[in-house]
């Protein structure tokens, strides 16, 4: 911590540019059983969600951004659903890569975290989920989903500036498996719940308002991209 603290703006790049050693497969293969032991059983997952929801809202706020919509605010439930608001036409390819972005956020941040892991960048992605998180902070609009993007974001940062190099591997593949393992169960989610006449306003229903294309077919879409993000990242991840 006082080495990085004291550190030039050059030399902080640097150190958190670098690669780091990858750790040993049965560290890898851990943090996945890890991931799997909270997605799969209901007690842990349902704890554990509030975590994709924070990536979910997050991807929604920062897809409206990429488009020149105005974000006025994001909300996070003790339900673990959310509320984006932006602001911006209520229609056109802007709304409608917002509202795409939600279901496919937690995959693809996890795919991209993958990467970065199957490259040795370690410290990067610790330091880019912690900037992630703090630009969310700054977004929240409610007491709840303030104190859980602190909690979060308070984990990153102990674990990127109190801890050693093999912790914060087990805990960069851990947060990468949980992503790629955990974008994969709230599509079935909300497939099942649209089967029994549930969630009639979810961001599927609003993409088939948006563009007359069925919420089925953007269904398959947000199966297609978190199945095919677990099968891409995993394969990453393992070096295979």
């Amino acid at each position: 911590m006082d080495r990085l603290a004291s550190a030039s703006p050059a030399s902080l790049w640097n150190e958190v540019s670098g690669t780091q050693p990858d750790p040993d497969l049965w560290v890898v293969v851990a943090t996945l059983a890890a991931a799997l032991a909270v997605v799969v059983p209901h007690r842990p997952w349902r704890v554990a969600r509030n975590a994709v929801t924070i990536a979910h809202e997050g991807g929604h706020g920062l897809v409206a951004l990429l488009t020149g919509r105005t974000l006025t605010g994001i909300r996070l439930h003790s339900d673990t659903s959310g509320l984006t608001v932006s602001r911006g036409k209520p229609h056109g390819l802007g709304m409608i890569l917002t509202a795409a972005a939600g279901y496919t956020a937690p995959p693809l941040f996890g795919l991209g975290g993958a990467a970065l892991l199957a490259t040795g960048r370690i410290t990067l992605l610790l330091w880019l989920a912690t900037a992630l998180l703090v630009a969310m902070l700054v977004m929240i609009r409610n007491a709840y989903g303030a104190l859980t993007v602190f909690l979060a974001g308070g984990t990153f940062v102990l674990v990127s500036w109190l801890t050693g190099p093999q912790v914060q591997a087990a805990f960069a593949y851990a947060v990468v498996w949980f992503l790629l393992l955990g974008g994969v169960r709230p599509a079935f989610e909300l497939q099942a719940k649209r089967s029994r006449g549930g969630a009639g306003d979810s961001d599927a229903d609003q993409l088939s308002r948006l563009t007359h294309v069925p919420a089925g077919l953007w269904l398959f879409l947000f199966h297609a991209v978190s199945l095919c993000s677990l099968l891409g990242g995993g394969r990453w991840l393992l070096g295979i």
